[in-house]
């Protein structure tokens, strides 16, 4: 019997609006009060996760920084796993002569190496390929893009980072030269100390090798006192896949999702423009009262 159920953020349990749905928040609570614990597996930090559901009234537990820092439902820090100084200068050395936007990002700020402009120009960029049809100026307007700028500093490169002393959970690169990325991910291969994957063809998300979701999701539930067979887990893209590949009691991938990703899982639910987490979730509810 499903007692967790754990989810992707971004192309899962948000809209490409990046919004939580009414309906999806509502199958979600319904679990919750069968008795289903609900958790958030996601890249983003905590504060990005936040972001998102601060207005929801949602209590969960957070796998947050694609795994790198847990949370309970108190939001109270339960383990961490920071890339150490050591590996993040080895990363930057590696990556610091591609022409790419490098982020290192950490449980508050994310720290972005370029100069203002550059930041400014690369943050446009980002954005664009959520909201294709909007102009500079457009995204410049929105709450998104002044959130995100509030939560990022600049800096010259990895050496200021260094000197912060601040623990870097995530080094995040974005382009759309996927060519470039792979480049990159070639450059990086071979190194057992770190974990390389994506939420989008346009970038590359470097963790320790200690933070993948699925590992840290199956220490973390065992420490709750549930078994992997009691777990459902949704994803939708490569940095889901140590979820997805794992044998958990049901593993989902979203409508959405690259052939790669639903190969991998045993079930594929709607999109998540049609609600697909909530669809899923109220299946397994109708088929619970049914046992």
């Amino acid at each position: 019997m499903i007692k967790v159920i754990a989810s992707d953020m971004d192309g899962t349990l948000l809209g490409d609006d990046h919004r939580i749905a009414p309906e999806t928040l509502e199958a979600i609570k319904e679990a919750q009060k069968a008795g289903i614990r609900f958790m958030i597996a996601t890249g983003r930090n905590f504060n990005g996760a936040m972001a998102e559901l601060k207005d929801t009234g949602l209590v969960c537990d957070y796998i947050v920084g694609s795994g790198a820092e847990v949370r309970d439902p108190e939001q109270k820090v339960i383990v961490t796993s920071a890339l150490n100084a050591d590996t993040c200068r080895k990363v930057y050395e590696k990556i610091k002569g591609f022409p790419v936007s490098v982020i290192f990002c950490t449980d508050g700020y994310d720290y972005r190496v370029g100069t203002a402009e550059e930041v400014e120009e690369s943050l446009i960029l980002e954005l664009q390929l959520f909201h294709e049809n909007m102009t500079r100026e457009e995204i410049l307007g929105t709450a998104v893009y002044r959130r995100i700028r509030e939560n990022s500093k600049v800096i010259s490169g990895f050496e200021e980072m260094e000197k912060t002393g601040i623990p870097v959970y995530k080094i995040f690169l974005f382009s759309d030269d996927t060519d470039m990325l792979s480049q990159i991910n070639t450059a990086l291969a071979g190194d057992p100390g770190i974990a390389v994957a994506s939420s989008f063809p346009t970038n590359l998300e470097i963790t320790d090798v200690r933070a993948q979701k699925g590992p840290v999701l199956k220490d973390y539930i065992e420490r709750l006192g549930y078994a992997m067979e009691e777990v459902m887990v949704f994803g939708d893209s490569q940095n889901d896949l140590s979820m997805l590949s794992m044998d958990f009691g049901a593993t989902v991938a979203m409508g959405n999702a690259s052939p790669e990703v639903k190969a991998a899982s045993k079930y594929v639910t709607k999109s998540n423009n049609e609600h697909g987490v909530a669809y899923a979730v109220r299946e397994l509810l109708r088929r619970r009262k049914k046992m």
